[in-house]
Parts: structure tokens; C-alpha cells; sequence
């Protein structure tokens, strides 16, 4: 059995199980966060299609974080997972699908849908199926918390890293997800952060363009808007693959959930990263 062990476990998040519990609850009940724990609607409507969501340490954006989760919770079960994040660390295939069979955190062992993730493989000309860059890679690591939180072991999931984030890109990736999720009680994760290490009004300036470009489900425009006002989002990727994806899967709309920077958390302001959630719905 090929496992995907924890990376970040006891650093961007609590490293035991009763600790992590604790720690997510914290996200979900903070000021900044939704201000309750959630509760999963057995018979959600699933009308979420895909959520952009930071994956800073949880004491930075968790409570941000917290609000995409508390929203999926209300809409449903989905069965599959695909989480899309950058690749930081620089190793591994240009576009990796996971190749394991589980991925474990302190709350368990989620299973991977390696079918689909195959069958992705093939559709997507430029993406392959590889485990080097996952193996340190933590902005899909930090979404499984909350997801096993929420639903236990009831999903799988699909896990991909893109170190190209060109439009070409994610239009293969984006295109061939819709193609093969058009069927599915599924749900696409963007992961990502948005500015990094700017002076607080500054960063709140350059993110909202970049948000509304996203409220506007308008990949393209977002690509064009981090590279013309040089916004340091990492994701600006998975998140226009999600759009992509999302439009051809019928999304009708995209709402700020909430948006809050590292500054609020810390109440240092000269150099801070942004956190944003925002929901794409049917």
C-alpha cells in the first residue's frame, strides 16, 4: 500500500489527533472565522462546484480557511475531492496527479481515486501521474484536516500540483476535469494564497483585483491581472483551472466567503500574506 505521509504535520498544523481537532474547531469558533462549529446537511443540495482556499499555517489562515469548509459542510457530501495547489518546492512532473494510494494525516487515512486519476493522466496531455512533488509539498496536505473533520473517510480524493500555471495549461487541465467530474458528486479545492510579504494596504489593494477577477469566473483575466499588477499569489493556476473547469461544469456564480491577511491574525502589518475563500456555485 503507497502512502503519502504527512509533511507538514506539527508545524502548519497540529501534529496529534486530539490536538488537530482542537485546532480546526478554533478556525471554525474565531473572530475571523465563521463563529461556529459547522454541521454537514446529510441532504445538501451540492451546488458548490469548486472553492479557492488558502494553505498558510492554520494559526495564520485557518479561520479564513474555516469558511469554505463551514460552507461545503451546508451544501452536502461530495463523494470526490480534487484538490489543485502550486508547486513550491520545485521537484516532480510539471503537472503531478498523485500516484498513491492513500494520503495520511493524524486523523486518518483518506483514500486516493487512483481510476480516475489514471483516466485524468490520460485525458490531460501534459499531466502525469507521479509522487515526487507531493512528497513535501504542503498546499494540498493542509485542506485534508478539515475535509476529514467534516466527513470522516465517506470521499476519496485526486491530488495534483501544477508547477506550469500558464493559460494553455490550465485550459488542458480544466477542460479534461470537467469532462471526466460531468457525472460525479465531486468538488474542486484551489488552493491558494495571495499576496505574500507586502505592507498590509498594499496587499489588500492588490488581492481585491485579483478577487474580482475570480468573482467574475474569469481565468484568463486573473492570469493577466497577477502578471500586470505582479500580485506574489502562488496558486493563480489551480485557482483559473478551477474556473475553467467550473464554467464547463455550469457554474453560475462565485462569492467571497471571506478575505483576511496574516496581519490580522498577528497585527503586524509591514510585511504580510493574503487568505481568501470563495465559493463557486451551480
Amino acid at each position: 500500500m503507497k502512502v503519502r505521509r504527512p509533511s507538514v504535520a506539527g508545524s502548519f498544523y497540529k501534529g496529534d489527533r486530539d490536538s488537530l481537532i482542537r485546532q480546526i474547531e478554533w478556525c471554525f469558533q474565531h473572530k475571523l472565522g465563521p463563529g461556529s462549529l459547522p454541521r454537514v446537511n446529510e441532504s445538501g443540495e451540492r451546488r458548490i462546484i469548486a472553492l479557492v482556499c488558502p494553505h498558510a499555517g492554520y494559526m495564520y489562515s485557518g479561520p479564513t480557511a474555516a469558511h469554505s469548509y463551514y460552507r461545503l459542510a451546508s451544501d452536502g457530501i461530495p463523494e470526490l475531492v480534487v484538490l489543485i495547489g502550486p508547486n513550491h518546492t520545485g521537484i516532480g512532473a510539471m503537472v503531478s496527479i498523485s500516484d498513491a494510494e492513500y494520503w495520511r494525516t493524524p486523523l486518518g487515512d483518506i483514500p486516493v481515486d487512483r481510476e480516475f486519476s489514471s483516466n485524468l493522466a490520460k485525458k490531460c496531455g501534459i499531466a502525469e501521474v507521479d509522487g515526487d512533488a507531493h512528497l513535501y509539498e504542503h498546499s494540498l496536505e493542509v485542506q485534508l484536516p478539515f475535509l476529514q473533520y467534516l466527513y470522516g473517510s465517506r470521499f476519496k480524493i485526486v491530488a495534483i500540483t501544477m508547477m506550469l500555471q500558464d493559460l494553455a495549461t490550465c485550459r488542458d487541465l480544466g477542460y479534461s476535469l470537467a469532462e471526466l467530474l460531468a457525472d460525479r458528486n465531486a468538488v474542486i479545492i484551489a488552493s491558494t494564497d495571495f499576496t505574500h510579504y507586502e505592507p498590509y494596504d498594499i496587499a489588500r489593494e492588490k488581492d481585491n483585483t485579483a478577487i474580482k477577477a475570480i468573482l467574475s469566473m474569469d481565468a484568463q483575466e486573473l492570469l493577466h491581472v497577477v502578471k500586470r499588477n505582479n500580485i506574489s499569489m502562488c496558486g493563480p493556476g489551480p485557482v483559473a483551472t478551477a474556473l475553467i473547469a467550473s464554467k464547463a461544469l455550469n457554474a453560475k456564480n462565485a462569492e467571497l466567503l471571506s478575505y483576511s491577511t496574516s496581519g490580522d491574525i498577528t497585527e503586524l502589518k509591514e510585511e504580510v500574506v493574503g487568505y481568501g475563500s470563495i465559493a463557486i456555485t451551480k
